[in-house]
């Protein structure tokens, strides 16, 4: 009488297969952990251009300006914060740490006056911010809306 039992067998080849194949998974799944790092980081540069932009287009003329404008932001952004800072007086509050800005033609004394800093909320990437600059002002402020 004779026994017979299974046996597996796995050929090296196949072994290498598989490690190769778990390799390229991981691989794959670090690069769009990049890619979507790198887009987040490009959309909160591109909010301090547009911001800059429209601060720019409000302090140029002579007369009065005013503007509601909305942003889009990355949701790992939980407010937009201006603080009274000479090297960077635009902040963001987020769990991840974001390198300040710096805005210019900002009234950040006047803005600040209520508390310091004076954070505007990202509600589902959205800041919503209302850009303005009175007759005789020299400097630009920014609001909630």
């Amino acid at each position: 009488m004779s026994h017979k039992r299974g046996q597996m067998k796995l050929s090296f080849g196949m072994i290498f297969s598989i490690f190769l194949i778990i390799i390229f998974i991981a691989f794959a799944v670090y690069a769009i952990t990049k890619f979507i790092n790198l887009q987040k980081t490009i959309q909160i540069e591109s909010f301090v251009k547009n911001l800059q932009t429209d601060v720019d287009r409000a302090w140029g003329p002579a007369g009065r300006t005013f503007s509601n404008e909305t942003y889009s932001l990355p949701n790992k952004v939980e407010a937009v914060c201006f603080t009274n800072n000479e090297f960077n007086n635009l902040m963001f509050r987020s769990s991840k740490l974001i390198k300040g800005k710096n805005i210019e033609h900002l009234d950040i004394i006047g803005m600040t006056l209520s508390g310091d800093p004076y954070c505007i909320s990202n509600t589902d990437g959205k800041v919503k911010l209302i850009i303005s600059k009175d007759f005789g002002e020299d400097l630009v402020t920014i609001t909630r809306q």
